[in-house]
């Protein structure tokens, strides 16, 4: 894959509503998926909830993608940081992420889209994956009992669920019982001792996550 034309840096690029911040860094070159096309997206949680695209849980999925060597952006939904625009309940910051992947793709040469969500963000990536046919799904404690995922009972592509099993905001093990039932291939991690922040448990978070990913796409 053609390396970033744009430096390591933030960048706001045009959205459906104005100006969205935009994070990216390029994939580490001796990194596993490196010069194989990938390019990712990572969506944070729920702007009203302090969600932005600096959260730690964003930020450590976002650094698994560079360090396996794929060029990532985390970005502001609207309404966030530099951001412009308003929050829209998900249906607007869809189109957010429609927006940076475009935008992404555009700057790296990418062929195969790869996206990740964290929490609200997390249904952001999984609505947006109806219509984006990436490679893989990355999701982060998703809330499957709030919002709508795979509305088909199925995604377009594989996935991979890290659930904290101390999670005081997701039922972990509805959440699993749920992804039991997809038609489609799904990875469910359950990470021992974390609460829905992954309060000191983000490298067990990296640990699982990585391999999950390298065993879905190679």
């Amino acid at each position: 894959m053609a390396s970033l034309s744009v430096n390591k840096a933030r960048h706001m690029i045009d959205g459906p509503v104005g100006k969205l911040e935009v994070a990216v860094e390029p994939g580490a070159d001796s990194g596993s998926l490196a010069d194989q096309g990938y390019y990712a997206v990572v969506c944070h949680p729920h702007p009203l909830f302090g969600g932005e695209m600096d959260n730690k849980v964003v930020t450590t999925v976002a650094r698994i993608y560079r360090e396996l060597g794929v060029s990532t952006a985390r970005f502001n939904f609207r309404g966030v940081g530099g951001s412009e625009g308003e929050h829209d309940n998900a249906r607007g910051e869809v189109d957010d992420l429609q927006a940076v992947a475009a935008w992404l793709q555009q700057h790296t040469s990418g062929t195969h889209l790869l996206l990740a969500g964290y929490s609200f963000g997390s249904m952001v990536a999984a609505a947006g994956s109806l219509s984006m046919n990436p490679e893989h799904l990355i999701l982060v404690a998703p809330p499957v009992e709030r919002y709508t995922y795979a509305p088909e009972g199925q995604f377009t592509c594989p996935a991979a669920l890290a659930l904290g099993e101390d999670d005081d905001l997701v039922d972990a093990q509805n959440a699993k019982a749920w992804a039991e039932q997809l038609t489609s291939p799904v990875e469910i991690l359950l990470i021992a001792g974390a609460s829905h922040f992954f309060h000191g448990q983000l490298l067990e978070l990296s640990r699982q996550l990585s391999p999950a990913l390298l065993k879905a796409l190679l």
